[in-house]
């Protein structure tokens, strides 16, 4: 990890993010070689860097970097709105049965700003909280 740098900034910005589909039903182990690929889409796109992703049945884990124009708030919503709308687009029928009213991902979420916290101790994090 370390300092990035654009025209007038050295930063070094990393977020945990961590969010659950609606009703937090256990949905997303057989869609998650597409919500993976969608995550990474929409990260590249907005100059997101994923540090660390983990897909578990319930709920997601992202770690990333990001500059400090885009507030926690953007790069959440963004990810979201967007993932939610590519999986509906290709998992329609599987996902329908699950949700109704249109949504994918619940309204709330966890962030958590980690700076210089190495992607190995985050996924360490992830591993031990897997459990509870």
């Amino acid at each position: 990890m370390g300092e990035k740098r654009s025209n007038h900034t050295v930063y070094n910005v990393n977020y945990h993010f961590v969010w659950c589909p609606k009703y937090r039903h256990a949905i997303l182990e057989p869609i998650e070689d597409s919500l993976e690929a969608s995550f990474r889409d929409v990260c590249d796109e907005y100059g997101y860097e994923i540090l660390s992703l983990h897909v578990s049945p319930d709920h997601v884990h992202l770690f990333l970097s990001a500059h400090p124009k885009h507030a926690p708030s953007e790069i959440v919503r963004t990810v979201k709105s967007i993932t939610a709308r590519e999986m509906w687009e290709q998992h329609e029928t599987f996902l329908e049965e699950y949700l109704w009213g249109g949504g994918f991902w619940e309204e709330s979420y966890y962030v958590g700003t980690a700076g210089d916290v190495s992607t190995a101790t985050i996924e360490k994090y992830i591993e031990r909280t897997e459990h509870v």
